[in-house]
């Protein structure tokens, strides 16, 4: 398979090279599919950090609290506990998400700089 540069000299596309395009297209995907995960983890963060201040600002003992699809009346220190437990839950969560997507810009920085080098021109690996 060949491939023309734009200074009119071909460059042939090896095994190896489109293992590395192919490699660098999945992880674009990735990336996008990580940057939507921690939009919702970052979302998911705020709403419950306001449930937690709503329930400081609250003088019920006993408040609504929705389990899935239904409202149901819990005590107000087990909401505490929950929304506590959850938010330990979605920053950890969060964490993990911000090191992958740290891991693949990394990958794709490298991947970049071996295909540029080698197709300069010849390749567009930039989104529009």
């Amino acid at each position: 398979m060949q491939q023309a540069g734009t200074s009119g000299s071909e460059v042939e596309v090896t095994w190896e090279d489109q293992q590395n395009i192919n490699k660098f297209g999945r992880l674009n995907n990735r990336l996008h599919e990580l940057n939507d995960e921690i939009k919702a983890a970052k979302e998911k963060c705020e709403n419950l950090e306001d449930a937690s201040n709503e329930l400081i600002l609250t003088d019920e003992e006993i408040v609504r609290f929705q389990i899935g699809e239904v409202f149901a009346h819990v005590p107000k220190e087990e909401v505490e506990s929950r929304i506590e437990k959850l938010q330990e839950e979605t920053s950890k969560n969060l964490e993990k998400l911000e090191e992958e997507k740290e891991s693949i810009v990394a990958q794709m920085a490298e991947l970049k700089k071996i295909l540029y080098g080698k197709f300069k021109d010849s390749i567009n690996l930039e989104e529009d």
